[in-house]
């Protein structure tokens, strides 16, 4: 069978996981379906055509801020083990890695929340706006975008890097069944208020449990949680 190319960058243990979790028996469409799929593309190009000049005036305030790029964009694991550039409005500064490589460097507390959640609740690289942005969810809605193409769900686990398929253990051949979500279980539970074991615990059950009536009841329960900004930073 052939598999998606991985990246350079993706460790052997991650490149192990994903054979071992990636087989001839592994369904050849992700979760849903073709339902969800139809859910996906009118949901998303809905958004995208009502939500147009929201697009400008966020562009518009980052060029104005500093003149750096509008979006930002990083390889991230879809369906199956294949590659996307997810999108997002860029939130941080410049040259963000050197900031966070010498803040964890500096900072032994700041790196041991790396290691275990993958975020940090004081996080240098975001700017000012870029702050806002995330705390209004605005951040991601260019992913939207990778929902019409077909990257991504509107509904589904929030999309990783290859090097955390490890951080999901037996759990990662369930991830790798669906395709990633710009909402889901985990932010709609406390979002990054909850462990990391949690959120793997969460997009399992929703992989084994999947339905047309929970994704609709997810979307739903979405529109709280982004007014409250709840478990945002």
């Amino acid at each position: 069978m052939q598999l998606f190319p991985l990246p350079k960058s993706a460790t052997t243990d991650v490149k192990l996981l994903i054979d071992k979790n990636i087989t001839q028996k592994t369904p050849n469409y992700p979760v849903g379906g073709f339902p969800k799929r139809i859910l996906d593309i009118v949901i998303s190009s809905t958004a995208l055509l009502v939500f147009a000049p929201l697009f400008v005036f966020i562009a518009l305030l980052l060029k104005i801020a500093d003149r750096g790029p509008v979006f930002f964009q990083q390889t991230r694991v879809g369906f199956r083990s294949s590659r996307f550039a997810c999108l997002k409005f860029r939130t941080m500064v410049i040259d963000g890695n050197a900031v966070l490589a010498q803040h964890l460097r500096e900072f032994p507390d700041a790196a041991t929340e790396w290691a275990e959640t993958r975020k940090l609740k004081r996080d240098p690289r975001v700017t000012e706006l870029g702050l806002v942005l995330r705390q209004l969810s605005l951040d991601e809605l260019p992913q939207l975008w990778n929902v019409l193409r077909g990257d991504m769900s509107i509904v589904g686990p929030r999309p990783i890097v290859f090097d955390e398929i490890k951080m999901y253990g037996p759990s990662a051949g369930h991830y790798l069944l669906a395709r990633p979500g710009l909402t889901g279980a985990w932010q709609v539970s406390g979002r990054n208020d909850v462990s990391y074991e949690r959120r793997v615990s969460l997009d399992r059950d929703y992989i084994e449990n999947w339905s047309f009536w929970k994704d609709l009841k997810i979307i739903v329960k979405t529109i709280p949680v982004v007014i409250a900004a709840k478990g945002t930073y």
